[in-house]
C-alpha cells in the first residue's frame, strides 16, 4: 500500500465588524481564485470550505475557514506545498493559520503562521511560521 498523507487546518480571521463582509469577500475570492486541478502537489478549490461573503450565524468573533486533503507521500514535496498555501496566505485577511501533517513514516507536523499586529492584510510580508513535530507509537523491534 502507498504512503498516505492527510493535511487539514484552518485558517482565521477576526470578525471585527460584524456589519462588514469585504474582508469576506476578499478571502472568498483568494481561495476561488485556486484552480479546480493543480500540478503535484495539490492546492486546490476543492479542499477548501469557501465562506459565504454573507455575514451568518456561523460564527461568534471569529471567521474559521478549514481545509483538508489526502495526498501520496506529499511530504517529499512539502516544501513546494508551503509555498503555494504562503501565496494563498498573502492575499488574504487573516490572524493566524494552522496546518497540520500527519504522515505514516514521520509522525505528525503543525505548522502555524501569525500575524504580527492586529492581523495579516492582502499584500503585507508580516507571516511568521514555526512547526513542532510529534511522532505516536513505538518502532516494533
Amino acid at each position: 500500500m502507498d504512503q498516505e498523507s492527510i493535511v487539514y487546518g484552518c485558517i482565521k480571521d477576526a470578525a471585527y465588524d460584524l456589519g462588514e463582509t469585504d474582508r469576506r469577500r476578499s478571502n472568498r475570492q483568494a481561495m476561488l481564485s485556486l484552480p479546480k486541478a493543480d500540478d503535484w502537489p495539490f492546492l486546490c478549490q476543492e479542499m477548501f470550505a469557501i465562506p459565504q461573503t454573507e455575514v451568518g450565524q456561523g460564527n461568534y468573533q471569529t471567521e474559521v475557514m478549514h481545509f483538508g486533503a489526502s495526498y501520496k507521500a506529499v511530504e517529499y514535496e512539502w516544501d513546494q506545498w508551503i509555498n503555494k498555501f504562503e501565496e494563498l496566505l498573502s492575499g488574504m485577511y487573516w490572524v493566524s493559520a494552522t496546518v497540520h501533517l500527519e504522515t505514516e513514516l514521520s509522525g505528525t507536523h503543525t505548522f502555524t503562521w501569525e500575524s504580527n499586529g492586529a492581523g495579516h492584510e492582502p499584500g503585507s510580508g508580516d507571516m511568521q511560521v514555526r512547526c513542532e513535530w510529534s511522532h505516536e507509537g513505538s518502532l516494533a523491534l
